[in-house]
């Protein structure tokens, strides 16, 4: 069975190294000291701002608009995971959604601004499938009108902007170190920011902002992570570049199986240091997503409808017209991508979406790798 991906585990000793001396300690949770390792060496692995460890990407989420103290509406976008806009209306403000662009997948800016109402308070913007965002556009946007800016950047250990980490942009940016993801620490997640005042307050609600044994700073909640996941993040830190130069040459791989065929890739910015995790492909109709998930799913391979549905479209929302968001939902398909996965796997993936497709080839764009790297920016370290 070939599934849309597959945790990477490190050697079981070095996992139960940490948990001998964790053992030894007796200190599971409550911000340990495997926390603060983890905390201070991811900082330094990424070159980013400082780093709270938190329980998931979804509290990350909630903790940073709490932060912020945010309220009314806050303008994101409509193609991302769910949490996104669970976050957003869990906090009790409203999402306003902006549409996407329907090449990057990221969030349009030139769809902002007209959004902006006396209510709006922030802007939450996700990168993508680890494609960063317009960045410039979206804070320029920001400083005009005083809205503060959250960057989802779930997908994105590794990436880098401008030669600058991913997470040293916005005012707060949140990652997943879920077990899907690339580097993950089983369940877990993290906050980002270069405002040390703000990072202080993220502290205090990320632990029921408890201020001292006695004394609490803040309305907080139990956002904290524990020994034994930041152990498994510790470990899994050694093999981060492995698993990113398995991921390219996986990526690169699928490339050239798509070379002349008919499907729209992801145009990656030509500013990004790229992490390679994830491989959507884009085709020409929702029957044809059908089909060709009909097809693999009878071969025993089970990709993923990332992101599906669009989410100005769910039934707890207020609906709003996001047109490329709807149709990019609608039409993509991420295939499998994970450290295990094999050439010949992927061999196998894209053979039977060719056959599945065979009946649907009228009128439809090809795509060509030649032109990709030139006009979809294929990501840093440009095939030769």
């Amino acid at each position: 069975m070939i599934t849309i991906t597959k945790p990477f585990l490190p050697p079981l000793q070095e996992y139960e190294a940490y948990l001998a001396d964790i053992w030894q300690r007796g200190w599971v949770a409550n911000n340990g000291p495997l926390v603060v390792e983890l905390e201070t060496k991811i900082k330094h692995y990424l070159d980013s701002p400082a780093m709270l460890f938190v329980n998931n990407g979804t509290m990350a989420l909630q903790v940073a608009i709490k932060a912020l103290g945010l309220q009314g509406e806050i303008i994101t976008t409509p193609f991302s995971f769910i949490a996104t806009t669970s976050s957003v209306l869990w906090e009790k403000c409203k999402p306003v959604y902006a549409d996407i662009d329907p090449f990057t997948f990221n969030i349009d800016p030139a769809k902002i601004e007209a959004l902006i109402t006396p209510a709006t308070t922030a802007i939450l913007a996700t990168h993508v499938f680890g494609n960063p965002c317009d960045i410039e556009a979206i804070d320029d946007i920001a400083k005009r009108y005083g809205l503060k800016v959250i960057y989802d950047a779930s997908h994105c250990f590794g990436v880098k902007y401008k030669g600058k980490s991913i997470y040293a942009y916005g005012d707060i940016s949140t990652a997943s170190f879920h077990a899907s993801k690339l580097y993950h620490t089983i369940e877990g997640g993290g906050i980002f920011s270069g405002n040390t005042a703000l990072l202080n307050q993220i502290a205090f609600i990320r632990n029921f902002g408890f201020n001292g044994p006695e004394h609490f700073a803040c309305t907080g909640i139990n956002a904290k992570n524990s020994e034994l996941h930041a152990a498994m993040g510790l470990v899994n830190l050694r093999y981060v570049n492995d698993i990113l130069l398995k991921r390219r040459q996986l990526y690169e791989y699928y490339l050239d199986c798509f070379d002349g065929y008919n499907v729209q890739l992801q145009q990656v910015s030509g500013d990004a240091q790229y992490n390679y995790g994830y491989f959507p492909v884009v085709f020409q109709s929702e029957q044809v997503v059908k089909k060709v998930l009909e097809f693999l799913n009878s071969n025993d391979i089970y990709p993923r409808r990332y992101f599906y549905p669009s989410l100005n479209t769910l039934d707890f929302v207020d609906k709003q017209s996001c047109p490329n968001s709807l149709h990019i939902s609608q039409c993509i398909l991420c295939l499998p991508m994970y450290y295990g996965l094999t050439h010949k796997d992927i061999d196998s993936i894209v053979n039977i979406i060719k056959s599945s497709q065979a009946l649907y080839k009228k009128n439809l764009p090809v795509y060509n790798l030649a032109d990709y790297i030139e006009k979809f920016n294929l990501p840093a370290g440009k095939r030769s």
